[in-house]
């Protein structure tokens, strides 16, 4: 519907995105079923780029209403910050759920375990050696993201890409160390809560830094198409408060599980 009616509010237009976004889910999950008895995925990429597909072309034409057809008022980018905020509480109770495991059976071991902390026979990682160097990079990573958006805020395009430009590299190395930490570990996801709680806990992160790195690739290409300005960029804002979700969570899986549980 046209914006025509006197209200700010964005009344979508028909789209075939929701459609063709459930067919692919369904057909993804058929071919989950597929693939654990008959061990063919050929369902399940087909699930896949119709996802993929459907993701794009539906994220392709949101980027068009806010960028330019002015569908994105002021009241409109209201609800999507709301939006991204409960969004980001919700992911904040989702790793809440993590901790409470992880505090749960480090704090009162049970007899199984050997009554200790870490378990017996687990030998866990150095808290001084690829974790603190990917703290230190998620944290650098927090400092560009954040002069990207200041410059943005005072129309300095060209310093905008260079922060947005580090920030992806800082985050794709992060995911890189992350991937050879795990090639590395000397215990694995069934060994005792402890394996599960700390690979739960870094692979659901590790999870959200690819999702963030995505995030924010997307707004590098969308900069470099000058499609955010000082006075219209959420699209930007929300994959920096994304960003920052991730370095905050990163600390507290560094302290509590890296640092305090190894000790």
């Amino acid at each position: 519907m046209s914006m025509n009616n006197n209200h700010p509010y964005h009344l979508v237009d028909y789209s075939p995105w929701p459609l063709t976004g459930a067919l692919g889910v369904l057909i993804l999950v058929t071919g989950m079923v597929k693939w654990f008895h008959n061990f063919s995925m050929n369902l399940l990429l087909i699930g896949y780029m119709i996802l993929i597909m459907t993701m794009y072309q539906w994220w392709r034409d949101v980027c068009r209403e806010g960028t330019y057809q002015g569908k994105h008022t002021i009241m409109v980018s209201k609800g999507l910050r709301w939006g991204m905020i409960l969004f980001i509480v919700s992911e904040i109770f989702f790793f809440l759920s993590f901790f409470w495991a992880f505090f749960h059976s480090s704090l009162s071991p049970n007899i199984e375990i050997g009554a200790m902390w870490p378990p017996m026979s687990i030998i866990p990682f150095n808290p001084f050696q690829i974790p603190l160097l990917n703290t230190i990079i998620l944290i650098s990573s927090g400092v560009t993201v954040t002069w990207a958006h200041h410059s943005l805020m005072e129309s300095n395009y060209s310093q905008t890409l260079q922060g947005l430009f580090i920030t992806v590299m800082l985050g794709i190395y992060f995911t890189m160390l992350q991937a050879l930490e795990y090639l590395e570990a000397p215990f694995t996801i069934a060994d005792s809560i402890y394996g599960s709680t700390f690979f739960m806990a870094t692979g659901f992160h590790g999870l959200h830094v690819l999702i963030g790195t995505i995030f924010l690739t997307i707004c590098f290409i969308r900069q470099f198409k000058k499609h955010f300005s000082m006075n219209h960029h959420f699209g930007f804002e929300a994959a920096a408060w994304y960003w920052h979700f991730v370095d905050v969570v990163w600390l507290f899986l560094y302290i509590s599980i890296y640092w305090w549980g190894t000790n």
